[in-house]
């Protein structure tokens, strides 16, 4: 078990090493891509390369959502439908189906729900940094 709301297998398709970190992508059954900055340790202990099964975490406090695609640094992206909108005082969870059964959830401010007009069956687009991207093995 893991806190972290968001939780997606995928496959690597690339490892690219830097000096202390790296850049791994992978792809979830969906076929959408994902961008993880992780340290070479990470990578040497998780024995990541490419063709390995790979879980994908992300807390829904590092998913940002948008009403539409942006040209930003943050290179995960998806596209989806709004399943629910769980509202607090000051935070909601928003859930963001991207592809069938597959939810990515948001803990964004109430602020930010009325100022881009997210409502249930509206479509947005959820945001991450790949150094938000968590990954682990397979079991």
């Amino acid at each position: 078990m893991i806190s972290a709301r968001n939780h997606f297998h995928g496959i690597v398709k690339e490892v690219r090493k830097g000096a202390v970190n790296a850049i791994v992508k992978l792809e979830t059954a969906g076929g959408h891509k994902v961008s993880s900055t992780i340290s070479l340790e990470a990578v040497e202990d998780l024995k990541l390369v490419e063709g390995k099964k790979a879980c994908i975490f992300v807390k829904a406090t590092e998913v940002m959502m948008a009403n539409e695609n942006l040209r930003i640094s943050a290179r995960n992206q998806w596209k989806g439908v709004i399943k629910e909108i769980k509202e607090g005082a000051v935070n909601a969870i928003v859930k963001l189906e991207i592809e069938e059964g597959v939810i990515i959830s948001s803990t964004i401010s109430m602020e930010a729900v009325k100022d881009l007009s997210l409502s249930v069956g509206s479509h947005a687009v959820a945001i991450v940094k790949s150094t938000s991207v968590m990954l682990g093995e397979e079991e």
